[in-house]
């Protein structure tokens, strides 16, 4: 059965949540545990590759060319997870999920929703 642990501190940055979570992914592995990491970010940029450096801080890029968050080059070092971009996932690539599954018409022409259709995407991205 599938364990789950949740770091959260909100939208600052800058406050070790991602350190604190390769840190755990690492001492995890050591003692035999499969582990994965995803982050997820609340902005409503698809990703990080257009924000400002000052900001956000700097890009990771994947070796499937996704330009991701800092913190997926922490989880690379820190264990044995090769990133992608299914492991980084922001509200914009959420919403922009569900506004190109609206367009091609697989909600049968439902009211499209936070609940429940933002939160299932959520669950699915989590899932995957």
């Amino acid at each position: 059965m599938a364990k789950f642990i949740f770091i959260t501190g909100g939208v600052l940055s800058a406050l070790g949540k991602g350190i604190a979570a390769a840190s755990i992914g690492m001492l995890l592995e050591s003692h035999g545990y499969k582990i994965t990491i995803q982050k997820f970010d609340p902005y409503l940029n698809v990703d990080p590759g257009t924000m400002n450096p000052f900001q956000h801080g700097e890009v990771y890029v994947t070796d499937d060319g996704a330009e991701t968050d800092l913190d997926l080059g922490h989880y690379e070092r820190f264990t044995s997870t090769k990133t992608t971009k299914a492991h980084n996932w922001t509200a914009g690539k959420i919403y922009e999920s569900i506004i190109r599954k609206e367009r091609k018409g697989e909600y049968l022409g439902q009211t499209v929703q936070v609940i429940p259709h933002v939160t299932n995407e959520i669950k699915d991205a989590f899932y995957a």
